[in-house]
């Protein structure tokens, strides 16, 4: 099982950096970690990010 970091900051940089050099959607990044986008969105929010489609990653 993949696990993703729990700190928002640390998870910021880890989803950003995994978007970008692998997965080409929010989408297909959540299917192979079997997360919830809704769950990781809710998470960015608390910390002010927001997922861009267009650019693929929060921001």
């Amino acid at each position: 099982m993949k696990t993703i970091p729990k700190d928002p900051m640390i998870l910021l940089s880890f989803l950003n950096t995994q978007l970008r050099d692998h997965y080409a959607s929010l989408e297909e990044l959540c299917r192979s970690f079997d997360l919830k986008a809704e769950d990781l969105e809710k998470q960015m929010r608390s910390v002010d990010y927001r997922y861009d489609h267009s650019l693929n990653k929060f921001v």
